[in-house]
């Protein structure tokens, strides 16, 4: 079993609850990573149902920052057909819901392989030739141990923000691939939308952006291999910001999208 996969293993309960332990290596900054409290609650929702193994959208709000330790996510079906269900959860640490989302599961296998987009696939240079987040700076990583949980390239066009040099564009891409060279699937897809660091450190703002809402949409089996990422925002008012994330595959398909609201870095 992978890294990952324990670090997201939940523990039945009883009555659509999930026992789950935070692995304190997914911290950055204020609390754990909203990308991998999605992971732990898409898995507690996975393994509540009998026969829809893959998320194919999920909609998380983060009422309050979790922190490592033992937490419960309660499921509740809402609707269940034959090739779709509805389920409601929580993520629940002490006696504080901090995470609440509303999923649609079904099986990708079972659904027509035609991933079809005028999304343009983003140009990276190979893995080899970018940048990789052990060259992150020091004050990078120490408000983001998550980093030494996968391996992360960046497009070097789009890393001045590392020395400096921010391009103002609100864009970060880069090649992904979690530790053991663990093949993605639709339930790590949950944590690649949110991986990367926040789109604003390209804004000249670095620092952690603590997330309010995000959905996430999953498109298809990702094929084996590296994973291009691209993060991109627009928007920055009332101290907010949207970051709309595309996931690509190593066969160029379009697998996964989201978009957050997150507050600024204070």
């Amino acid at each position: 079993m992978s890294e990952f996969d324990q670090q997201i293993a939940v523990q039945p309960a009883g009555d659509g609850e999930f026992k789950a332990d935070l692995a304190p290596g997914w911290v950055v900054g204020g609390g754990v990573n909203g990308g991998y409290l999605l992971a732990v609650i898409g898995n507690a929702i996975r393994a509540s149902l009998q026969d829809k193994p893959d998320p194919i959208a999920i909609s998380a709000y983060y009422l309050a920052a979790a922190e490592p330790g033992p937490v419960v996510v309660t499921t509740r079906t809402l609707r269940e057909g034959r090739t779709i269900a509805t389920v409601a959860a929580d993520l629940v640490q002490g006696d504080q819901t901090r995470l609440t989302t509303l999923a649609t599961y079904g099986d990708l296998g079972d659904l027509p392989d035609d991933v079809r987009t005028s999304a343009e696939e983003p140009v990276l240079p190979p893995p080899d030739e970018c940048v990789p987040n052990t060259m992150a700076p020091e004050e990078v990583r120490r408000i983001a141990p998550l980093m030494e949980r996968f391996d992360m390239r960046f497009d070097p066009a789009h890393v001045g923000w590392a020395v400096g040099k921010p391009s103002g564009n609100g864009v970060l891409q880069a090649w992904f691939r979690l530790n053991d060279e663990r093949e993605p699937d639709p339930l790590s897809l949950l944590l690649t939308v949110d991986a990367l660091p926040p789109v604003t450190f390209d804004l000249g703002m670095p620092g952690w952006a603590p997330t309010l809402e995000l959905t996430a949409h999953v498109r298809a089996h990702p094929a084996p291999g590296w994973l291009k990422v691209r993060h991109a925002t627009r928007n920055m008012a009332g101290g907010m910001f949207e970051e709309d994330c595309e996931v690509w595959d190593s066969a160029g398909r379009l697998v996964a999208q989201s978009r957050q609201l997150a507050r600024q870095p204070r």
